[in-house]
């Protein structure tokens, strides 16, 4: 059993290139701790898990995004680019 648990607190959530960002802050020894989960169609992963300031989690979160999106073996349907549905 967890005795005390960290639920996220999530302070500030936008759409960023059709992504759902959601700034989560906490505070571990008195420091101030920002991270930041990225929710789209398909699932949501932790894009930031540790940022100092808010504005650099932010940052980082939308060139998350921006790297998920540009990456061209990729796409949100799961597949491999170029792999042909049933060959798996």
């Amino acid at each position: 059993m967890i005795l005390d648990p960290d639920f996220p607190h999530i302070i500030w959530s936008f759409t960023y290139r059709g992504w759902r960002l959601e700034v989560d802050q906490s505070e571990d020894n008195g420091q101030v701790l920002y991270a930041v989960w990225a929710i789209h169609e398909k699932g949501c992963a932790v894009a930031v898990p540790c940022a100092l300031t808010q504005s650099d989690a932010i940052k980082r979160a939308k060139r998350y995004v921006d790297a998920r999106l540009s990456n061209a073996w990729i796409n949100l349907e799961g597949n491999l680019e170029g792999d042909i549905e049933g060959d798996r």
